[in-house]
């Protein structure tokens, strides 16, 4: 085993945090260029960047590296520690391979959406969001184009919502929408918000197809406001930890079960 002073690890950390704040503030740089800036060699950029995709603040595609973690102003999803975070990476995995390159997609402003958002970073997209965090991701990306829904902003969650929201939605048309949801019980799916949930009814109706992306524990559980029923949407996708009742209970509705594999 190698062995690892203290000043030799205050230098490691100190060093990713300084290529956190570069690739924070210009929200995709070329590798080379980070190199340079560092002071080190690519080599070393590539280990560190190996750390910083693992915990989800980088993701590299051709050419650089996007900044796909939280902005400074909206440090909204910082609960990645928690018990089902995982579920919610293998699900958004799970989902980005619904997407086709060139497609226009919509993405709500959910958790697992998020983790969805920064699985598709990079990719020739046309994406809508009512979601700053998730807009954020996408507005570096000249991969993307970027459709951003005005409207009422949620302070504790930094989407948009309200009347303005829906009337922007009523004149669109995406080929798939992605929605995270609270809770789901035999009734359909469930938001603690009203207003919310009028704004997701209205991305359902602007959808070719239309998608949930829910981690098992949402699962028989109710909250404030309805969105729809069981039936009225095309797709779930979830992780295996889902009760097999349930699995049964979504096949008799009739939306299309998707599973994350948590192998991958």
């Amino acid at each position: 085993m190698v062995s690892v002073n203290g000043n030799d690890l205050s230098r490691l950390e100190t060093r990713r945090q300084e290529l956190r704040r570069t690739l924070q503030a210009h929200g995709f740089v070329a590798l080379g260029d980070l190199a340079e800036r560092m002071g080190v060699s690519e080599s070393t950029v590539r280990r560190d960047l190996d750390y910083l995709e693992e915990q989800g603040d980088a993701k590299r595609t051709h050419g650089g590296v996007f900044w796909t973690g939280s902005p400074t102003s909206m440090r909204l999803f910082e609960t990645r520690e928690d018990s089902h975070w995982q579920r919610k990476r293998v699900i958004a995995a799970a989902a980005a391979k619904l997407v086709s390159d060139h497609e226009t997609i919509l993405l709500d402003g959910g958790s697992t959406t998020y983790e969805l958002a920064r699985q598709l970073v990079g990719r020739p997209l046309q994406v809508v969001t009512n979601s700053l965090p998730v807009a954020n991701l996408f507005a570096a990306s000249e991969a993307s184009d970027l459709v951003l829904i005005g409207g009422c902003v949620d302070h504790r969650t930094g989407v948009a919502i309200g009347p303005f929201a829906n009337q922007m939605l009523g004149k669109l048309n995406v080929s798939q929408a992605f929605l995270s949801v609270a809770g789901i019980d035999p009734r359909g799916f469930y938001n603690s918000n009203l207003l919310l949930v009028e704004t997701e009814q209205a991305m359902i109706a602007s959808a070719d197809r239309s998608i949930v992306v829910a981690d098992s524990s949402k699962f028989g559980r109710a909250s404030l406001s309805r969105l729809c029923g069981l039936g009225e949407v095309s797709c779930i996708v979830t992780d295996k930890k889902l009760a097999p009742e349930w699995a049964e209970r979504l096949q008799t509705a009739g939306p299309q079960l998707v599973w994350g594999d948590e192998s991958v």
